[in-house]
């Protein structure tokens, strides 16, 4: 099973990837802030029992973590050693983060070693987050290193480190204003990792991509199914 876990929502724009965020975007249509942050009522959801006084989410359960948020922002400095807590009871499930704040996380969790169950990846969305994040990221204490680089805004070099990295994540953005993606961009990091010997995920196309030539508008429902077959070897 895998769900949805936001214990606190809203987060504040920090790089270039964050121009088209899908959590602003959403919020915006009906009228709400994303700056604004707060618990949310989900946030004592992974220790949350039913009427035999059993784990409502069993065991294997993944949590993906804040994903209208990012769980090192400052203002959720007073709730995260709580949910640091539910995390580590619940050491028969899997916590999954995705987060642009690196620089955070060994102040936020000074030993990532009793939390072997929480996975943390830092996105990367062009060269210049890549070089200023991948040297904080990569020095931490992690047992899996995935580099997640959505939305893809540039064509990138990752030879200076990609050699300590485990996964790349590449992926397009999504909504009417996105970026083009470039699938040359893409296959340039395909290749990058295969030399390396490192893991390559496409997540998705994203809404526009550039492909021969030509340029695609993949419809939302599509583009990870897209991803998943643009490189059939």
């Amino acid at each position: 099973m895998e769900i949805t876990y936001n214990c606190w929502h809203g987060c504040h724009k920090k790089s270039e990837g964050c121009l088209h965020c899908y959590v602003y975007r959403r919020d915006e249509s009906i009228g709400k802030d994303s700056s604004i942050v707060y618990k949310t009522r989900s946030f004592d959801l992974p220790l949350r029992k039913n009427r035999k006084g059993e784990y409502r989410y069993p065991s294997g359960t993944v949590f993906n973590l804040c994903f209208s948020s990012d769980f090192f922002l400052e203002e959720a400095d007073p709730w995260r050693n709580e949910v640091l807590s539910m995390i580590k009871e619940r050491n028969d499930c899997r916590f999954f983060c995705i987060t642009k704040r690196p620089e955070r996380i060994h102040e936020c969790i000074p030993d990532l070693e009793e939390f072997p169950n929480l996975e943390i990846c830092c996105t990367m969305e062009n060269q210049k987050r890549f070089d200023e994040r991948a040297p904080i990221y990569l020095s931490l204490d992690l047992q899996k290193k995935t580099v997640v680089i959505e939305p893809m805004l540039e064509r990138m070099d990752l030879s200076r480190y990609i050699k300590q990295i485990d996964q790349v994540t590449v992926g397009g953005e999504s909504g009417e204003d996105a970026r083009i993606l470039d699938f040359e961009w893409v296959k340039d990091i395909r290749e990058q990792c295969k030399k390396a010997r490192v893991r390559f995920v496409f997540h998705q196309t994203g809404a526009k991509i550039f492909v021969n030539g030509r340029l695609y508008h993949i419809p939302r429902n599509r583009q990870h199914q897209q991803a998943r077959i643009a490189f059939k070897d």
